[in-house]
């Protein structure tokens, strides 16, 4: 039985604003539905990506920007970052972690510059939306075997 991804729900305090800001990272408008004031509906894929974001209004009882460790597979994290800041995003430099695994929570054991080795799985940038979401860059050139 496979198990596929398809949505996940981040919470936002101004929807509009959200919209704006997903829509002008280049993501698909996939829909915008509401059905009464207590509930609208925003779904965003982003490009070449199989899973959508949602979020709105009625859709998520958790905090506006609580959301951590949301990742955007790219094949090269410094060309996405250029692109993301191009389009006006606040994103950190290109980092690896001091353990050479996995980065840590927050900005803690980061190592300026990508992995030395350009190791996949080992590079990284990070940003925000524009409630505190975290959303991290993570550059991934050649999978894991079973991926």
């Amino acid at each position: 039985m496979d198990f596929k991804l398809e949505v996940v729900v981040v919470p936002v305090s101004d929807v509009d604003k959200a919209k704006q800001f997903y829509t002008g990272l280049g993501w698909r408008l996939d829909a915008d539905f509401s059905r009464d004031p207590s509930l609208r509906v925003i779904q965003v894929t982003p490009p070449g990506s199989p899973a959508s974001v949602i979020f709105g209004t009625g859709v998520s009882a958790a905090a506006p920007g609580s959301v951590e460790g949301l990742h955007l597979v790219v094949d090269d994290v410094e060309a996405a970052r250029a692109d993301l800041v191009a389009r006006g995003v606040d994103v950190s430099a290109v980092f690896h972690d001091a353990g050479g695994v996995f980065h840590h929570a927050g900005t803690a054991a980061r190592v300026d510059g990508p992995d030395p080795e350009r190791r996949s799985y080992a590079s990284f940038a990070s940003f925000t939306d524009p409630d505190g979401n975290q959303w991290t860059l993570q550059e991934i050139t050649t999978r894991i075997p079973g991926r």
